[in-house]
């Protein structure tokens, strides 16, 4: 007689409902430019033209579609000014504020291990 693993409905809900949370924060979060654009607000608001230029490589048209839809997720506030020129600003939101111990131990991961994939073994 085979042993089959019983599992109950209960954990796999459970995983389910973890598979599905984390799929859910890294579609608010993931792709090249998300977190840069986050990491860049954390010290305030920038305009379009300083967050532009503090992030190398970056098109005007990615920044764009980047900052819409972290707006509509609620990680961005766009804060426009009737001055003239019209002057715009893009800060974090409170829900993005909480993410900042996510990134800053996710950059500290990164420095610890990034070393370890440029290591080269030279055939002897």
């Amino acid at each position: 007689m085979s042993k089959r693993k019983e599992t109950s409905s209960n954990s796999i809900n459970k995983e389910y409902i973890i598979e599905c949370d984390l799929t859910y924060a890294i579609s608010m979060v993931g792709g090249r430019w998300k977190l840069l654009i986050l990491c860049r607000l954390e010290d305030g608001a920038l305009r379009f033209s300083e967050l532009r230029r503090s992030i190398s490589n970056i098109t005007e048209r990615m920044l764009t579609l980047q900052l819409k839809e972290m707006e509509s997720d609620g990680l961005v506030r766009r804060t426009v000014y009737a001055e003239v020129p019209p002057r715009v600003e893009y800060e974090l939101t409170h829900t993005a504020k909480e993410l900042i111990p996510v990134w800053k131990q996710l950059s500290d991961w990164g420095a610890r291990h990034r070393g370890c994939q440029m290591t080269v073994v030279k055939a002897g």
